[in-house]
C-alpha cells in the first residue's frame, strides 16, 4: 500500500495555483480558510480534510487522483 506523499501534494497544489497566476491568499478566499493553511498544505507542513482536497479538485478541475499523487494526470 502507497502512503501519502505530503511533499508531492504541496508541490501539486503550488503548480496548479501558480500556473493559474492564483495568490495563496486568493485560493484561502475561495475555500474560506486561512492564508496560512493554503501555506502549511504547500509547505508539507499540514494536511488539509478530505474535504478540502475534494474542493481543491474541483476548483483546479483536477481529480483528488492526482493531486494525492495516486495519479499523474
Amino acid at each position: 500500500m502507497r502512503e501519502f506523499d505530503l511533499k508531492l501534494f504541496g508541490e501539486r497544489l503550488k503548480y496548479l495555483r501558480t500556473e493559474r497566476g492564483i495568490g495563496q491568499n486568493l485560493l484561502a478566499e475561495h475555500l474560506q480558510l486561512s492564508n496560512a493553511s493554503v501555506s502549511y498544505w504547500e509547505t508539507g507542513k499540514q494536511i488539509p480534510s478530505a474535504e478540502v482536497i475534494f474542493k481543491l479538485a474541483n476548483y483546479f478541475d483536477v481529480s483528488a487522483d492526482y493531486l494525492l499523487g495516486i495519479t499523474n494526470d
